[in-house]
Formats: structure tokens, sequence, C-alpha cells
């Protein structure tokens, strides 16, 4: 018998049009932004340009971590005061995150404590989550973490539901995909994957063993509801996110990117995950009109996550990653209650590494939440490993 069920429930799109207008083709053969918001996507001529400009600064990584983020072994949110009460979020570096859910009053399914007790839970999902030296399709080159994992992959707690943003691959990682897939199985528990478009042959052709039926494909705005046996119910959504996708150099616009809704009826709260975007090029006009349809859709979050690292240099990251001040108009446009940055501290992007100081995305996040009055009570930083409930 089933342990997970997922149900279609109807579409939360504000402005239904077919085909949409991010496919390209019908059916698409590939996805695109589209919004004035993206401007252009970049050609050969300017990622030479920006690969080998003058204007590369090549800060290091500061040698001690004394100015980097703090990593303290999780407890998952043990020591917060009626911990199973609420919706909570760990972070896990860079873009992963391990979110439960509030304990449904009729739970039955429990865990064993570091102390032997059993403790009742909610759903468990895992985001974006990356447990690799480097995020690359090899182990031996590319981007290289230099914040170590809070804990190691054995001991994640039992994983419900996994949830993925985008292909690229500091946001789906196939050594954690694989561990925490056979350690359910071989438990004899379920476990379910969601991802946008065209990903869902990715996990069936990754030669682990995950069937057709243990993954969901969501274009932009299907929402889902997730029953599990024991534990308790939650609505997914997936919602668009001004980004790109590509594993290989053959694939690019392939697969679709999103960001992630959670509506836990348990807590009556609502979390919103971004996964990587943009909020506006630097050539551009106007902002991606998504997230204020995001924010008036869902009547604001009470914990979101969003990006505030990875963004130099701007000229050319813009279209795709957003600087830590248009992270805070993402906040305001979603109407979160509190928000968490994320996308940073973990590893170095192959053009952030050339221009980025791995310090400045904390700092500059911190200041320009200071400058509206909003850090401290709505926005904040947490570190790799530490629980934060939703407000």
């Amino acid at each position: 018998m089933k342990q997970i069920s997922v149900t279609p429930l109807q579409s939360r799109n504000p402005e239904p049009i077919s085909p949409p207008a991010h496919w390209v083709g019908n059916p698409p053969s590939s996805f695109k932004n589209p919004w004035p918001s993206f401007a252009k996507q970049h050609g050969l001529a300017d990622v030479l340009k920006t690969r080998f400009s003058t204007n590369r600064n090549f800060v290091p990584v500061p040698e001690t971590r004394d100015e980097l983020v703090k990593v303290r072994r999780p407890d998952w949110g043990r020591s917060l005061p009626d911990w199973q009460q609420g919706l909570k979020a760990t972070w896990l570096g860079h873009a992963g995150f391990l979110v439960e859910t509030a304990c449904s009053a009729s739970t039955t399914r429990v865990d064993s404590s570091a102390e032997g007790e059993e403790e009742a839970r909610g759903i468990r999902i895992l985001f974006d989550a990356v447990f690799s030296e480097r995020t690359s399709p090899v182990g031996f080159f590319g981007p290289k973490r230099y914040t170590p994992t809070p804990c190691e992959l054995s001991e994640l707690p039992d994983v419900d539901l996994v949830v993925i943003s985008h292909n690229h691959y500091d946001h789906l990682d196939i050594a954690t995909i694989t561990h925490v897939y056979k350690r359910q199985k071989a438990a004899g528990k379920d476990i379910h994957f969601f991802a946008a478009l065209g990903n869902k042959q990715w996990f069936l052709n990754a030669g682990i063993g995950i069937t057709a039926d243990e993954v969901t494909e969501c274009d932009w705005w299907d929402s889902q509801k997730i029953d599990i046996e024991g534990v308790g119910s939650i609505d997914l959504t997936c919602t668009p996110t001004q980004h790109f996708s590509e594993r290989t150099p053959f694939d690019a616009g392939h697969t679709l990117w999103s960001s992630w809704v959670v509506e836990d009826p348990q807590s009556n709260k609502k979390l919103y995950f971004s996964g990587d975007t943009a909020y506006k090029a630097t050539t551009a006009a106007t902002a991606c009109p998504v997230f204020k349809q995001i924010g008036e859709i869902f009547g604001g979050f009470d914990l979101s996550m969003v990006p505030i690292g990875l963004y130099s240099p701007e000229w050319f990251m813009s279209n795709v990653h957003c600087h830590p001040e248009q992270s805070l108009e993402i906040h305001k446009d979603i109407r979160s209650r509190k928000t968490i940055g994320m996308h940073y501290g973990t590893v170095r992007g192959g053009f952030s590494a050339q221009y980025e100081d791995v310090r400045e995305p904390p700092q500059r996040w911190q200041a320009c939440c200071e400058k509206e009055g909003r850090w401290g009570t709505e926005c904040g930083l947490c570190d790799v490993g530490e629980t934060v409930l939703a407000a």
C-alpha cells in the first residue's frame, strides 16, 4: 500500500493561456523567460568578455572561518520552543533546506530521537540539497565547496518528499538523490520527487531505480495535494521564477525552472522557496512581475528563502541572479513575514569566483534590510545547520 498519495488540484494560474507564454512549441521542446525583465540571453561574445575581462578581482576565500558563515550541528528544531507545532526549515548550505511541517493531531508516524525516545513528526521536504564536494558533472573538477555540510548524508532524518527547483549541479545532486532514495527504499518507506516540466526523465535515467510513479512533473502554477499516511498533508504549488536550465552544453532550456510554495494546514502557515532567480536585468525597464502575482495569489508567506549571492558581475548575471537589494524587493513583492537569505557562503560559481568577494552578499543583504528597518524582524540570515521557525 502506498504511503504517499499525490492528487492534482486546480491550477493557481492567474492568466491561463494556451500554450503558456513560457513554452517554446506545443508541446514544448524547450522553455523561456517570457517577461521583459529577462532582457536577453547572453551569447558567446558576452561569455568571453566576462571570462577574460580586466575587471576580474579574484578576491580569495578567507583562510579562516571567522568572516564566513557559521556552521552548527543540526538538531532539526528540537531546541526551539514548541518545535513540533510549527513549520520550520533547516539550512543545509547554499540553496539546500530540510523543511518540516507541524505535527498533525492525527500523526501516528514517529521517529527515534538521539536519546532513543519516540517523537511524532511532520512531513519532511528536502529542497535542492547538495552534499557533494563539487557542483559539477565530475568529482575532480568544477566549483568546490568552501563551507562544509552541517552533517553527513547518513545523519539526515527520514525524508518524505524531494523538491527540485531546476537542474543545475548546485541544486540537483545525484549523490544526494541516490543516498536519500536508496535509504528510504531499504527501510521500506516511500519517497516522492517533484520537479518542473521536462525533469522527470533525469530521475528515471539516473540509474538509481526511481520509477515513473515516484516522480511528479509540474508546470508553473500546478498544485498538488500530498497525503502521507500517518503524518499529514500539504498543498504544493510549482510557481514561476526568472532563471534558466542547463546540465550539459547541449540541453540549455530543455527543462523548466521553478520556485515552490508549501501550504501547511497543520500550522496554517505558508512557505516560499525561490530556487534560483533574478528580479530584473540591468538593461530591463521593469521587474519580473511574478513575485507580486505570487504574493497576491497566496496572500503572503510566513517563511521564505530567497537567494542573495553569486550575482557578480551584475551586467552579466542580472538576468538570472538577483543581488541583495533585489532580494529585498522580492521579499516585499511576495509579502513575506520572515525571509532568510540563501544561495551564498557555500560554493562559488565559475564567474562569481572571479568577481565576487564571498563576504559581500550577507553584508550587503544586512545593510539594505537595516536601511528599511526590516533586519532582525522580517529579514535575516541563519547558520548552516540552523533551524528557523515560520513567523
